[in-house]
């Protein structure tokens, strides 16, 4: 038995293209693409009267166990330093199991419906470190999210929680399958020692994934690295040679353009993550200067890749230097595409199903060309009708299949008022 979505205007990100045509998906592939395709007997056949079928978007960087943080009391903050120490550690702090849980179910269900159906998550909850990644992946397989899940070893609680990170992230990689997949983690490198470090370079090598670590959020990253072990972020990543293909990089906001030529040239992808770099004050990163692998996160806001797109954009703009948003969001879909090994993004045939269907009735003509102005002025997560991943729908007329929202939200208000409350008690 097949899905056939008929009638349809099917929209592929790089290159650029908007079509009315039919797709017919078997499994978890696309095996049909063209106009007027015929139903076979047991097909299931959807009218969707030019409705828009759009791929389902990546965040490149996510921290879901930030999702019962938000609205939390905060101190008075005096820069960077203060927001680690005062609120974003004494969070992590206070995050036992089935807070991180109970936070990737709400987190994931509030990226799917706003249509990002897989997010590459760097988790931290010094506190729980043991079994932590395979309760995130629990509750990311609860509402049908890919998520590609990685633990941030820091020295930040000596090396006792230093080696029992290292062993979470590469016990979840070497297990993890179907819609869930591994990746090595670090936090800030100010907070990973030479010999974190080593160990981390040997767990890349022998899971054969990438480091997914944040790089110059701030300039602290790099005062205190070199104060604290005698070389620069990035000089300490090219001579661990941790640098490749497979690594992602968040932020980069604060190199100078020699340091960024040496990342360039590994292939390295780099998140950029404008509303989170807005909201911690941290600045503008030059994300036009980013290269050919440059991709979009959103960290510890809400995955709204709609929303993340339009605020880089407008951002780049502003700063004068205004990058190319199609590429951008295209690039998460590459980068879901190497980690999962299967074609993810383009609407054809053997490609993965994650796509999204869009109620979009714009104002003015739709087409490749315009496209982009689209995506920044027009369309957003509100046009979100029903989402499919690997398949199989997962929302539907904007309704969750696989949960009830209502006991999402209660479970994780409970579970933030705890948390709340532990950070309330350090």
């Amino acid at each position: 038995m097949g899905t056939l979505l008929k009638g349809g205007i099917v929209v592929e990100l790089e290159p650029a293209c908007v079509e009315r045509v039919d797709l017919r998906i078997e499994g978890e592939r696309i095996v049909a693409r063209g106009p007027d395709l015929p139903a076979a007997p047991d097909d299931e056949v959807i009218a969707l009267s030019g409705k828009l079928v759009f791929p389902g978007l990546v965040s490149a960087h996510q921290r879901l166990h930030a999702s019962l943080g938000r609205g939390m009391p905060r101190p008075k903050l005096d820069g960077y330093q203060d927001l680690l120490e005062q609120v974003r550690w004494r969070y992590e702090d206070a995050l036992d199991l089935d807070a991180v849980q109970v936070a990737a179910t709400a987190g994931g269900l509030e990226a799917l419906q706003c249509g990002t159906t897989t997010l590459f998550d760097l988790h931290s909850s010094p506190q729980a470190i043991q079994g932590s990644l395979l309760r995130l992946g629990r509750g990311l397989h609860e509402v049908g999210v890919r998520g590609v899940l990685s633990y941030a070893v820091t020295d930040r609680r000596g090396a006792v929680g230093r080696e029992e990170g290292l062993e979470e992230t590469v016990s979840f990689t070497r297990k993890a399958r179907g819609r869930l997949r591994g990746q090595v983690g670090a936090a800030p490198l100010f907070t990973v020692s030479n010999e974190a470090l080593e160990g981390l370079g040997e767990a890349v090598r022998s899971t054969n994934t990438g480091l997914h670590v944040p790089l110059a959020e701030d300039p602290l990253d790099e005062k205190l690295s070199v104060e604290r072990y005698g070389s620069s972020p990035v000089t300490r990543l090219v001579e661990g040679g941790m640098l490749s293909p497979q690594a992602l990089l968040a932020y980069v906001g604060h190199l100078s353009w020699p340091e960024l030529a040496q990342l360039l040239p590994s292939g390295a992808w780099l998140a950029h993550t404008p509303r989170s770099n807005m909201e911690s004050e941290v600045g503008y990163a030059p994300a036009l200067k980013f290269g050919h692998r440059a991709t979009l996160g959103a960290d510890g806001v809400s995955a709204d890749m709609f929303a993340e797109a339009q605020a880089a954009w407008l951002r780049s703009r502003d700063a004068g230097q205004p990058i190319d948003v199609l590429r951008y969001l295209a690039n998460g879909q590459r980068l879901a595409s190497q980690v999962f090994g299967s074609q993810m993004g383009l609407m054809r045939e053997g490609s993965v199903a994650d796509l999204l269907l869009m109620d979009y009735q714009p104002a003015t003509p739709l087409t490749a060309e315009n496209l982009a102005w689209h995506v920044v002025f027009g369309l957003g997560s509100r046009h979100v009708e029903s989402v499919m991943v690997d398949g199989v729908w997962r929302v539907w007329a904007r309704r969750p299949l696989s949960v009830n929202p209502s006991v999402v939200a209660e479970q994780a208000r409970e579970a933030a008022a705890a948390v709340w409350a532990r950070m309330g008690q350090k």
